[in-house]
């Protein structure tokens, strides 16, 4: 009778159970180094090769941890008109995708918004399952938008403009979509 390989020290290989959806999500979670805010905006082009129509980004960090920088990425990324300001005092804005571009981008400044009721009375002018959404300050808020989404906080240092963003996804196939970011 043959066991197959050994795994550990006299062990046989067992078969493998099957792991549960959030732990392989939580396995999956994954800290990329950003230097400066050009490194996060080119992230965020990057991160837009992965992205789809119906996507869910939730942001997260504190002022100046470079969400938007991350949104004016994406945005590049994908191809979308007009330029990417925060937009906090009009909560959200929908760019277009231009002449060659992929997908609608629509940026939600969730940080005066209380609930996802206040998120869902926006009522946008654009079908989200047509569209990538990014919300800034949305964590608690808007993950019922979707039944999939990637979160990533994003942190600053201090003294310097070298930031980080951790990428968690939640459901889908995000881990898979994320697992070749750097």
């Amino acid at each position: 009778m043959t066991l197959g390989p050994l795994h550990g020290p006299g062990r046989p290989a067992g078969p493998r159970l099957p792991m549960d959806p959030d732990q392989r999500d939580r396995l999956a979670a994954r800290t990329i180094a950003l230097p400066t805010a050009r490194d996060t905006r080119e992230f965020g082009a990057r991160l837009a090769g992965v992205l789809r129509r119906g996507d869910l980004v939730v942001l997260s960090g504190p002022l100046g941890a470079g969400k938007t920088a991350l949104v004016q990425g994406i945005g590049a990324g994908l191809g979308v008109q007009g330029t990417i300001v925060s937009p906090t005092f009009v909560i959200a804005r929908v760019h277009r995708a231009g002449p060659g571009g992929s997908l609608d981008l629509v940026h939600v400044d969730a940080y005066r918004l209380g609930s996802f009721d206040e998120v869902d009375d926006l009522d946008l002018d654009v079908d989200a399952a047509s569209a990538v959404t990014a919300v800034e300050w949305g964590t608690g808020k808007v993950e019922q938008l979707a039944d999939a989404r990637l979160d990533v906080a994003l942190d600053r240092a201090d003294d310097s403009d070298e930031r980080t963003a951790t990428l968690r996804p939640h459901g889908g196939d995000w881990a898979e979509r994320i697992a070749d970011l750097s």
